[in-house]
């Protein structure tokens, strides 16, 4: 019955529809050119994002807790809290960054703090080895993160939180479509300076319209 109702609405819609409704389901959510979104591997990951952590150029980027190495059981162990609060409270998504070309992980994006009643979402994402980074890896990961948040979980805005001195993840969120909503004057303490927090907002409406625009429906 519901694919009987799908297809009068193509006929209705015309060739256009059609058009707009075979590309959405060609479209893979978790696949892209150069990355895929996948699953926490506990056997082989916690040993690279163990690595991660003894870089604060990494650390200091990605958390706003004092960055501090971790060893690959307490990694695990976060894994297993993690996966069980997905389960239980279906407030988190994670997922780990992979090159196509060799699987190897490269990086953490996750939607969090999911308020279903609202409709609203928090993203975080970032490559974790300093060689992978500004390759393009992390703007095709935020893409395939918002499409599952904005199409598969149908959530109507996501946030992300933000360091004033993280100008890459800055440009990268605007280049997206997310704006400026909130700035958290000297909110967080690097170095003995401290630092403006931004909160940066993007609606599924918005989102909508950026890409129909960027793939020229």
């Amino acid at each position: 019955m519901i694919f009987r109702r799908i297809e009068t609405k193509r006929e209705v819609g015309g060739e256009g529809e059609r058009h707009s409704m075979n590309n959405m389901f060609e479209k893979s959510l978790f696949d892209g050119e150069l990355i895929r979104l996948g699953p926490i591997d506990h056997d082989k990951d916690a040993e690279i994002e163990s690595r991660w952590t003894h870089d604060a150029s990494f650390t200091r980027m990605m958390y706003r807790e004092p960055a501090r190495p971790m060893p690959a059981w307490q990694i695990k162990k976060k894994y297993e809290e993690l996966e069980k609060e997905a389960d239980e409270k279906r407030e988190v998504f994670p997922f780990r960054i992979r090159a196509r070309e060799d699987d190897r992980l490269i990086g953490l994006a996750q939607i969090q703090w999911i308020e279903w009643s609202n409709g609203g979402a928090w993203l975080s994402l970032g490559i974790g080895a300093p060689e992978d980074r500004r390759k393009g890896y992390g703007r095709e990961a935020l893409n395939l993160l918002l499409r599952f948040a904005f199409d598969e979980l149908s959530l109507y805005r996501v946030s992300a939180l933000l360091p004033e001195y993280n100008q890459p993840a800055l440009s990268l969120f605007e280049q997206a479509g997310f704006v400026e909503e909130v700035r958290r004057r000297e909110g967080l303490n690097r170095d003995g300076r401290h630092w403006d927090m931004f909160v940066y907002g993007l609606l599924a409406e918005d989102w909508r319209v950026q890409s129909q625009k960027e793939n020229g429906d």
